[in-house]
């Protein structure tokens, strides 16, 4: 089953955001069920996959800090937001009969297992998709620093970014119908034009190590697989 599949094993990135679907705050349990059932499809074809959950769909720690909360504190918070988010799609998965383990950088033993590189790794050879929550740990880090630290980590083939656009654009396709969707990039110079794929240290590290970012819908059913089968959809950064 694996040959059908371009990549082996995956980090799959969702923002906060994602699981709002129309919702101004929270999470839309039919958009998180949907996620689930794409993640479900593309396990059962063999492919290793570990998730990292922003949690901006309950509490952004840069916004909070604007507002003159302590930055590290708002951070701390935005973590456990992503714990909430983890929990939320491990309980989706379980539905669909997929064996998921959440794994915290922030010790909560009677919610998550600790966060342990070989033992994350184990969990993928034995068939089980991995939750990362709680981001890196660590205050001033974002969510995407988090996903291409852990994606190096368990040496995973690339990064699945799903967003609710349909790739990088050079403007904000919101808000400008002539923003120009990009079909492939260069890490450098997503940096030099401040492109908004991830963070700029997140593109570092991916840039430094050579592991690859895809950008796509998650909003479009079917677009999870298609990626993984190898059709180019999106945009892809290398």
């Amino acid at each position: 089953m694996q040959s059908e599949t371009r990549y082996k094993r995956i980090l799959l990135k969702l923002s906060g955001e994602a699981l709002m679907g129309d919702k101004e705050f929270g999470v839309d349990t039919s958009v998180i069920t949907s996620i689930a059932k794409e993640i479900k499809d593309v396990h059962d074809k063999g492919v290793e996959v570990a998730v990292v959950i922003g949690g901006g769909n309950i509490f952004r720690g840069v916004s909070a800090s604007a507002k003159g909360m302590d930055r590290a504190t708002a951070d701390y918070v935005g973590m456990l937001a992503t714990v909430i988010n983890a929990l939320m799609l491990q309980d989706a998965l379980e539905k669909h009969s997929v064996f998921t383990r959440v794994m915290s950088a922030i010790e909560m033993k009677e919610l998550a297992e600790p966060y342990i590189r070989r033992r994350a790794v184990r969990h993928l050879e034995k068939g089980r998709v991995i939750i990362f929550a709680a981001g890196t740990g660590n205050p001033y880090f974002t969510t995407d620093t988090a996903a291409s630290l852990r994606a190096m980590e368990i040496n995973a083939d690339v990064i699945l970014k799903g967003t609710k656009v349909d790739g990088v654009y050079d403007r904000d396709p919101m808000k400008d119908k002539d923003a120009k969707r990009y079909e492939n990039l260069k890490f450098i110079d997503v940096l030099k034009d401040s492109l908004k794929v991830m963070d700029a240290t997140a593109i570092s590290l991916c840039m430094d190590n050579g592991l690859p970012i895809i950008v796509f819908s998650i909003k479009e059913p079917g677009n999870l697989m298609r990626v993984v089968m190898g059709e180019h959809i999106g945009t892809i950064v290398t």
